[in-house]
């Protein structure tokens, strides 16, 4: 085993391109997931601290806080608070499952020279069917961030709609049009916006 970059060009540059763009917008929500389940998991436990004695001092309140935990230590957690009674656990879970993959074996081809398209393709399939995990996890999530941040709005029932297809189409863009078309068809009803590329 040598270096990860060679001197011999690799055969498919531009799919290589396309798909390294992929992982990266992958890796960009699988982290942002993460912290988006430690935030829920913070303010749960600020509130929590809060409730049990009004007195302190938002320091004091600040100091009670435990310190972020890795996403399983996360999501255990906010299964045993309050805040997360309501939450479907079973789709969370599968997201962390889709994050560690796109964080661990993301992007592994083997050797960028020798990677042909059908091997590229073929874990293009594997890093779609994950980010269609974390998207649905990552939209329960994001539904409890707006709902925080913005708690006298109703949450856009639109977004929340299409937005696994979204996902589909940033992460993916015009690798899609290799890839095996997806069983469940978009939302009729989703907007398509030119520069997502989606229908």
């Amino acid at each position: 085993m040598s270096w990860s970059l060679s001197r011999l060009t690799p055969r498919e540059t531009e799919l290589l391109d396309a798909f390294f763009l992929s992982v990266g917008r992958a890796l960009h929500l699988a982290n942002a997931y993460e912290g988006k389940c430690q935030y829920v998991l913070r303010v749960g436990n600020l509130i929590t601290a809060h409730q049990a004695d009004p007195a302190l001092s938002l320091e004091e309140v600040f100091a009670t806080v435990p310190a972020d935990k890795l996403l399983a230590g996360t999501l255990h957690s906010l299964a045993a608070h309050g805040i997360g009674q309501t939450m479907d656990f079973s789709t969370l879970h599968k997201a962390r499952e889709a994050r560690n993959f796109i964080a661990h074996e993301g992007a592994s081809i083997g050797y960028m020279w020798s990677a042909n398209s059908d091997r590229i393709l073929r874990h293009a399939v594997k890093l779609r069917a994950a980010v269609k995990d974390l998207a649905n996890g990552d939209n329960i999530i994001s539904q409890w961030c707006y709902g925080l941040e913005e708690p006298h709005d109703p949450p856009p029932a639109d977004w929340i709609k299409c937005y696994p297809e979204k996902v589909d189409a940033w992460v993916f863009g015009s690798l899609r049009a290799l890839l095996p078309v997806e069983q469940s068809e978009p939302q009729p009803d989703c907007p398509a916006r030119a520069e997502d590329g989606t229908r």
